[in-house]
């Protein structure tokens, strides 16, 4: 391995680990992060020349733990509280030597409280979703403030100024660092994939989006749902491992969700030779696995199964899907599950039965404005011969797309339409 490869890999095993560790002793959340920075800095610097170390994680800790010591002395002065003069002293309380591979001797029961505080803290419900987003993806993902704010197409200071708030909040509010009660814990856990699932479909619209983003936040949320199963007690994985078989299985199909021109390939029409079966395999062994809790990611794992092993999209079976919908809005009423419930009625049962379901969601004046609502109704138009009716859908969804690559695609189907009626 590379000193590159090296880098990459402890970026992403270590980061959180040293992150949460230095905060735990300090409660300082920017010095933990800029220490954190100085100590891959320094790797960078070192490793070329003195080679990789053999525990790089604890090199690193080293490193940042001492860089951490260093900022804090260079802040102090006599007024200082005694309490400070306590965190320095847990901060220099092992060797110095960056490369002594003991110098954190520490079970997993303890570095695993210490990332599981820093997930939860940063996913705290008194914080702004938006903020509980990105300070999990610097904080414990590591990605830079520019990188954020790139993938979700803000400015810089824009993200910064988020990044800043949180911080605040959490020292101002008094918003705890632990790991929540157990009595809190399954709401609290469900809050934290509430946050990555939002990073991955973030992620995931970008791509067929067409948008060109630095970092790939679908596989960001992916490694870090692997970093909660990694962490959280055997008893509480059932839910976040059945986030991980969805993400999964969506992002399998991530090589097929555009043509070589970046424009959208339904589901229908793509190449199910291109779908990653690594990620299909790994997704099935998930949802073999025993399992207690039958929760929404559960539901909407094996709605995603039915499409990902069905040998062609024809043999989808859609009576299940319809049977899995159901199921999944007795967890959410969300219009999003009746607009795709609707469509798998329309397959399962006929255009018209799905033109009826889509004409309640209308007259309940769910989902004004968004665009695959008319896409919705104009296909299942189109699938029942109802052209000049379908024409007009499609001209609706055309006009509401947010993007071009949507646009694109609907225009085709439109021009596709007009074909059929000459």
């Amino acid at each position: 391995m590379n000193v590159g490869e090296a880098l990459a890999r402890a970026h992403r095993e270590e980061w959180a680990r040293i992150v949460a560790t230095i905060i735990r002793v300090t409660g300082d959340w920017s010095l933990a992060e800029d220490a954190a920075q100085d100590a891959f800095e320094r790797a960078a610097e070192r490793w070329p020349g003195d080679g990789i170390p053999s525990n790089a994680g604890a090199w690193l800790t080293t490193v940042a733990r001492n860089a951490a010591l260093d900022r804090l002395r260079r802040q102090a002065n006599e007024a200082r509280k005694l309490q400070e003069v306590g965190v320095m002293d847990q901060l220099a309380g092992g060797s110095s030597a960056p490369d002594a591979a003991d110098v954190v001797a520490r079970t997993w029961d303890e570095d695993a409280d210490d990332r599981l505080r820093l997930v939860f803290t940063c996913a705290h419900p008194a914080l702004a979703m938006e903020a509980r987003v990105a300070l999990t993806l610097r904080t414990v993902g590591g990605l830079t403030t520019g990188e954020i704010a790139r993938a979700f197409l803000v400015p810089e200071a824009t993200m910064a100024q988020r990044i800043v708030r949180a911080k605040r909040r959490i020292a101002h509010a008094g918003i705890p660092y632990r790991v929540p009660d157990l009595a809190e814990l399954p709401e609290r856990l469900d809050g934290v994939l509430a946050v990555l699932y939002l990073v991955f479909t973030e992620g995931y619209a970008a791509t067929s989006g067409g948008a060109l983003v630095r970092v790939d936040l679908a596989a960001e949320a992916i490694r870090l749902v692997r970093l909660v199963l990694d962490i959280v007690a055997p008893d509480a994985r059932d839910e976040p491992r059945a986030l991980l078989a969805l993400m999964l299985l969506q992002h399998s199909r991530r090589g097929a969700r555009t043509d070589a021109v970046g424009d959208v390939v339904p589901m229908e029409d793509q190449d199910r030779r291109a779908w990653d079966r690594d990620d299909l395999a790994e997704a099935s062994a998930l949802l073999r696995e025993a399992h207690t809790v039958r929760g929404g990611y559960r539901v909407q794992a094996e709605i995603a199964a039915e499409h990902a092993f069905a040998p062609t999209a024809s043999a989808t079976d859609w009576a299940r899907i319809v049977q899995l919908y159901d199921e999944l809005a007795t967890f959410s009423a969300s219009p999003f599950v009746a607009l795709n419930r609707a469509i798998a009625i329309g397959f399962a049962r006929g255009a018209d039965a799905g033109l009826a379901e889509l004409a309640r969601i209308e007259a309940s004046g769910a989902l004004p404005g968004y665009h695959l609502l008319p896409a919705a109704r104009a296909d299942l138009l189109r699938r029942s011969g109802r052209t000049d009716a379908a024409a007009d859908a499609y001209r609706t969804a055309i006009a509401l797309a947010p993007t071009l690559p949507e646009r694109r695609f609907l225009e085709r189907r439109l021009t596709d339409l007009a074909g059929l009626e000459s």
